[in-house]
C-alpha cells in the first residue's frame, strides 16, 4: 500500500470521527422543547478539553516548544479550525437549519483542494478538478434537495455569509495544519493548535457554563466532541492530508454527510432513504476516480 492509499484511508477515519460530529451536537444541545447545553458553551468547552488533552500529551511525550518558522502555520490552523470553524458554524445554526447549512458546507472538499493547489502548490490534472466538481455537485444537489424536503422551500440567508466564512476557515485550517504535519507529526500539530486556543476558549468555556440540570447522554455527546472530534480526529486527518497529498485527500469529505445521516439512524432515530445511498455510492465513485486521475504532487 503506496502512502497515497494510506493517506486516503487515514482521511476517511477522519472524516468519519468528524461525521459523528453533527448527531452528537444535536444531542448535547437537545431539542427546542428540552433544551440542553447551549451551542457557546459546547464550542468553547470542546477546545477546552481539546486542550487539556493536548496539555498532558506535549509533556509526556516531551515535546520541544515549535520552530519560528513553524508557529505561523500553527497559529494560522488554530484561529481557523480551532475557533474560527466551529464559532461561525455555531453562529450560522442558530439562524438556518443544519440541512439549510450542509449545501454551502458540501463545497468544502471542493475549497480545500483549491487551497492546496494555491498554498501548497499541489497540481493535478484536469480530470481529477473534473471529478472534485462533480462530486461536490452531487452533494450540494443531495443537500438541496433533502432541504427542501425537510423544508418545503430554500432560500439564501443572511447567515449564508456566515457559512461561507466557516466553509474558507476550515479549508485553509487544513492546508496550514497540513504543512506542518511531516515536521511535527499530526498528533503534535493538533495539541499545539489545542493548546494554543486554550486562553481563548477557557473564560468563555466558564462564563457559559450550564446552570440548569443536564442529562448524562449531553455530556456524554459533549465529551465526543472534545476528545473525537476536535482532538483525536485530526490525529488521522492531518497525517492523512500530509501522506497523501492535501488535495487528494481532501475530497474525501465528500462522504461526511452521508456518514452522519448513516450515524443519525441509530443515534437520533432517522430513517435511512435510498436517495442517501444512491448519492453515496456515486460520490465514492467521483472520489475513486479523482484518486485516480490526480498527478504526482509538488512544491
Amino acid at each position: 500500500m503506496n502512502n497515497v492509499t494510506r493517506g486516503m484511508w487515514l482521511g476517511l477515519v477522519g472524516v468519519t470521527v468528524f461525521a459523528l460530529t453533527l448527531p452528537m451536537t444535536r444531542l448535547a444541545t437537545g431539542s427546542v422543547d428540552a433544551p440542553q447545553l447551549s451551542p457557546w458553551f459546547i464550542t468553547f468547552a470542546r477546545v477546552v478539553i481539546a486542550g487539556v488533552l493536548s496539555a498532558c500529551f506535549l509533556l509526556v511525550t516531551r515535546s520541544p516548544w515549535p520552530q519560528k518558522h513553524q508557529r505561523k502555520p500553527l497559529v494560522v490552523a488554530m484561529l481557523c479550525n480551532a475557533l474560527g470553524f466551529p464559532l461561525l458554524l455555531g453562529l450560522a445554526l442558530r439562524q438556518v437549519t443544519s440541512g439549510h447549512a450542509a449545501v454551502l458546507t458540501a463545497l468544502l472538499p471542493l475549497a480545500t483542494a483549491a487551497m492546496a493547489a494555491w498554498l501548497l502548490h499541489q497540481r493535478a490534472r484536469l480530470g481529477f478538478w473534473l471529478c472534485a466538481g462533480l462530486g461536490s455537485g452531487l452533494v450540494v444537489v443531495f443537500s438541496l434537495l433533502r432541504a427542501y424536503a425537510q423544508n418545503g422551500h430554500f432560500a439564501f440567508e443572511p447567515a449564508d455569509v456566515l457559512l461561507v466564512g466557516a466553509m474558507l476557515a476550515a479549508a485553509v485550517g487544513y492546508v496550514y495544519g497540513a504543512q506542518v504535519t511531516p515536521e511535527l507529526g499530526a498528533e503534535r500539530v493538533i495539541c499545539w493548535m489545542c493548546l494554543m486556543a486554550l486562553p481563548f476558549a477557557l473564560p468563555v468555556a466558564w462564563a457559559t457554563w450550564p446552570t440548569q440540570s443536564i442529562q448524562t447522554g449531553s455530556w456524554m455527546a459533549l465529551a465526543y466532541v472534545g476528545v473525537f472530534s476536535m482532538w483525536a480526529g485530526f490525529f488521522a486527518w492531518f497525517r492523512g492530508l500530509a501522506m497523501g497529498g492535501a488535495l487528494r485527500v481532501s475530497q474525501v469529505q465528500l462522504l461526511q454527510p452521508f456518514i452522519s445521516i448513516l450515524a443519525a439512524v441509530p443515534l437520533l432515530g432517522e430513517p435511512l432513504e435510498a436517495m442517501t445511498v444512491g448519492f453515496a455510492l456515486a460520490v465514492v465513485g467521483t472520489v475513486f476516480m479523482g484518486k485516480r486521475l490526480a498527478a504526482p504532487t509538488g512544491r
